[in-house]
Order: structure tokens, then sequence, then C-alpha cells
């Protein structure tokens, strides 16, 4: 994240625990709800991974700050562009369903076409640190079939769109939210996007730990919040 290697694993302490036990509310109340309780646990993860980036970049441990970039990038390329669809599908009656799995499959195949080369191209990956923020950049797969803003606009798309048209009011207000920080980053943070959009995910994952909490994760309001 922007800022500085305590600030990402002050996030993490803070997000990792409060995943837990928003899992743990879910768990004993409505399934349904488990893998939208499990991001503010994954940003967390991310959010620690970037951590280590930092401290890696201070000590110019290079073969370490490849393993922690490749790991932080795992979570901005195949598991947001997958869980998030996941979630909300998870939580749609059965008429709807269908129309959030096409979500699920375009964010996996996405993901998928960006993220597994890095393993047969280290270089195309390369993180590069600016005053308070890691910039991730380098040659992605699909700039070789068209321009890289179709390619964000269909990541967006699978990220944002299955929040916004959720039936579950408190995961609308979730993904306008996330709308907001992704406006807020490519606004005045689009030199480096990757980090501060997910870092600004993680900030809103808050959200979702007070919604498991206050009921709609907890069994009580979880009727009634999908039909809204």
């Amino acid at each position: 994240m922007c800022l500085s290697a305590e600030v990402s694993f002050i996030a993490a302490a803070g997000l990792i625990p409060a995943g837990a036990l928003s899992m743990r509310q879910a768990w004993r109340g409505d399934r349904r709800y488990l893998p939208l309780a499990t991001l503010p646990l994954l940003f967390g993860l991310q959010q620690l991974a970037e951590g280590i980036v930092w401290v890696a970049g201070a000590g110019q441990n290079t073969e370490l700050i490849a393993t922690a970039s490749l790991i932080y990038m795992f979570f901005s390329w195949l598991a947001w562009p997958v869980w998030i669809p996941v979630s909300t599908f998870a939580l749609e009656p059965a008429k709807r369903k269908p129309y959030f799995l096409i979500f699920v499959i375009v964010g996996a195949m996405l993901g998928a076409l960006q993220y597994v080369p890095y393993f047969a191209h280290a270089d195309w990956l390369n993180t590069r640190f600016l005053s308070h923020v890691i910039v991730y950049e380098g040659t992605e797969l699909l700039d070789f079939v068209g321009r890289r803003e179709i390619t964000y606009a269909i990541y967006i798309s699978v990220v944002i769109l299955p929040l916004l048209l959720s039936s579950v009011r408190g995961v609308r207000i979730f993904g306008l939210l996330a709308l907001g920080v992704l406006i807020t980053t490519y606004t005045f943070f689009a030199y480096a996007y990757v980090s501060v959009f997910c870092f600004g995910g993680a900030l809103m994952s808050s959200y979702l730990v007070w919604m498991m909490f206050k009921g709609d994760g907890a069994g009580r309001n979880c009727v009634s919040g999908a039909a809204v």
C-alpha cells in the first residue's frame, strides 16, 4: 500500500483477525455470507504481502521483492475478480445465479491470463518504489491482444458490477464504496492504481465486518436483507 511497511502491517494486523471473526459470525448464522465475510481476511493477507515488499525493498532483497510482489498480485489479478463474484453468487436466489456465474467465469479467465504468465516471464512484473507508494508495472499478456484500457474495463466490471447488481442492500452499499475508491484512485493516484486501489479496498472491507455483526450475516436479517 502507499505510505509505509508499518501502515501495511497495521492494516493486516487489524483485518486478519477481524476477517476471522466475521467468518465465524457468518458460519454460525447464514453460511451464504461466508465467502463475503472472508474478504477482510484476504485483504489483510494482501496488505501483509505488501508490507513484506516494503521491507524487502528497504533491504534491497530482490528475490524477496519478486516473491512478495507475486503474492500481492495474486490477490490483485486472480483473487478479487474471482472471489468477489463468487461472494455475490452465493447470496443470490437461484433464478439470478446464472447471471452472476458469468462474472465468475470471466473473472477467472481474465485473472489466469494476467497472472499465470508471470511464472514463465519473471521480467514481466516490475516493482518500483516511489515516495510513500509502490508501483507494480510491467508487461501483461493481454497487451498483445488489445489496449490495456479494455483489459482494465473488463476487470473493473467483474469486480464492481456484481456488487452493485446484488439483491442484498448491504452488498450494494459495499459496491458503492468500491466504486468511490476506484474513482478516487484513478483521479489522484493513477500512477500507482494497483497499490492504492487495493489499500482502499482493504479499508472499505471494514464495512463488511460491521455488516456481519450488525445482523446481515448473523442469521437475523439475512432473509429480509436479500429481499431489499
